[in-house]
Order: structure tokens, then sequence, then C-alpha cells
């Protein structure tokens, strides 16, 4: 064989970079990673969480996995797909910011999306010294697979497709902080909308799960005690 020179040997180095970016040049796929930025799932639970069928979903990940972005393991007949790294987290929380500091489509899309909710924001640091003082409540309104898979501290699981039938069970007069998926996840303000309608006092962090596992913050799984 012969040896590539050094300007082959540059092109096939930024060929296999441009592998990356190419699986991530699709918004199903961006999406798929936000859900497993959450936790592991199986491909039945990821189809229908991003609203795409079977054969579609499976070849979006075998994309991703082609491009060292997601792993599987096998349990019996199912297979589980999860982030290759939290590296991988990392790269798609900076695309997004990315993305919305620099294309002017990006905020007008954003807000599009996700409406206005009317509430005040905490940020991380200010609801974990607010939990430390007793002063509120924490609510995760994500599906309960991902709280199980991993939630605030302390917090409480209601589904947002829950919470009407349910909102008996969060405390009266207590102040209620809701988040979700992370900065750009409908949930939450769909949340403080329908909160905020029944007279609760409600605030939102400013971004959510994906954000708090990436700050390296503590993390709890499964049921509370």
């Amino acid at each position: 064989m012969i040896d590539a020179t050094p300007a082959q040997a540059k092109a096939r180095l930024y060929e296999a970079f441009a592998a990356s970016g190419k699986a991530l040049a699709s918004g199903k796929r961006l999406e798929l990673l936000d859900l497993l930025a959450q936790g592991e799932r199986t491909v039945e639970a990821l189809a229908k969480a991003a609203g795409l069928n079977l054969t579609t979903a499976s070849a979006h990940l075998q994309t991703l996995k082609q491009a060292g972005l997601v792993t599987t393991r096998r349990d019996g007949v199912r297979i589980h797909y999860r982030l290759a790294g939290d590296d991988v987290a990392q790269l798609f929380a900076l695309l997004r910011k990315v993305a919305e500091h620099h294309q002017a489509a990006v905020p007008a899309a954003r807000d599009a999306y996700l409406g206005q909710d009317g509430a005040v924001e905490v940020t991380r640091e200010e609801l974990r010294e607010r939990v430390q003082a007793g002063e509120v409540v924490v609510l995760d309104v994500r599906p309960v697979e991902e709280y199980l898979a991993g939630h605030i501290p302390g917090a409480v699981s209601i589904p947002v497709t829950e919470l009407a039938e349910r909102i008996s069970e969060l405390p009266a007069d207590a102040e209620i902080v809701v988040y979700c998926r992370g900065e750009y996840c409908v949930l939450a303000y769909d949340a403080v909308r329908l909160l905020t309608d029944r007279a609760r006092r409600v605030i939102r962090l400013s971004d959510g799960m994906l954000e708090w596992r990436l700050s390296e913050l503590p993390v709890e799984a499964g049921a509370p005690a």
C-alpha cells in the first residue's frame, strides 16, 4: 500500500471529524440525543417519545452509533441505547447555545415553541440554596422513567400529563420550583402555566436536568425511599 501524502492524511482526519457533524445534521437525531441525555432507553421508547415509527428511529440511531455518539447494550430481544459519554451531552448542549447565539432564526423558533409563562426563573445555585433552607418544593415534570433514571435530590415526580389531576399532592401554601429536561424543554413551561392558572406560587429552574448533570451537581436515581 502506498503511504498517504500529508495532504491526503489531513483530508482523512477532517473527514473523520466531519462524520460526527454529519450525524448531528438532523433535527430528529438531535431530539433523540436530547432524550438519551435523560437516561438509557430502548428503541421502542425512543421512537414513541420522538414521534417516529420504529424503522425511522432505528435508522437515526444507527447513524448516531456509527458516528460514535451513542452505544448499545442488549437485554434479551431488546436493544437499549445510551449516550457514548458525558462529552456527547456537552457537545449537544453547546451546539444548541452556539445556534441560539449565532443563528437569527433560533430565538424566534424557541419562543414560538416554549411560549411565555410569566414565571420568575431561578438558577441552579439559587435553587440549591433555597432547597437547603427548606423554602421550596422541587417538582420534576418529566416522564417517570426519566425521573427514575436521575433527578434533583428531593424532587417530587408528577409528569406534566398528570399534573392537573394530581395537583392536590402539592402543598397548597408552598412555593413550587418546576424543572424538566433542559433549557429548551416545554414541559416546565406547560407546568408553570397550569399551576399559575390554579393560583399556585410557582417559579421555574432556568435550565434543567441536562445542565444540572453537566455541572456535576448531586443526582438521585430511582424512587424516593
